[in-house]
């Protein structure tokens, strides 16, 4: 295989600072490194978890919307495995993030639910 794994997953943002807040508080991945490109009025976040690269944000001026959720062409959403799946439920109605009733996978038996980024992206939190 050619291939080795996933390297990062890219994600562009209409508003830097809210975004940077949800991926760094909310679901608490760690700043690898952030730089503001001043010729494109543009940020580049590489976010970590668990000290692997996982996501690079981007901002960009006035980017066209995301035409429906999250059955667009493109990324469907984005999956966190994540241990005990009421803990991510407490964090997220403890930070007024919206999330979806837990629901179970049909085929694997395990326990799953939604949230949104500040754009919309919808992001799973998947029960090991």
């Amino acid at each position: 295989m050619i291939i080795n794994k996933i390297h990062h997953i890219a994600i562009i943002c209409s508003n830097y600072a809210v975004s940077r807040q949800f991926y760094t508080e909310a679901i608490g991945l760690e700043i690898l490194n952030e730089t503001y490109r001043a010729e494109g009025d543009s940020y580049k976040l590489d976010l970590a978890l668990n000290g692997n690269y996982v996501i690079e944000l981007f901002s960009f001026p006035n980017p066209p919307k995301r035409p429906s959720r999250p059955e667009a062409t493109g990324l469907r959403h984005l999956a966190f495995e994540v241990n005990n799946l009421e803990e991510v439920v407490f964090k997220m109605n403890s930070l007024n993030i919206d999330i979806e009733p837990i629901r179970i996978d049909e085929f694997t038996g395990k326990k799953f639910t939604f949230i949104a980024d500040p754009d919309g992206l919808p992001i799973e939190f998947y029960e090991k």
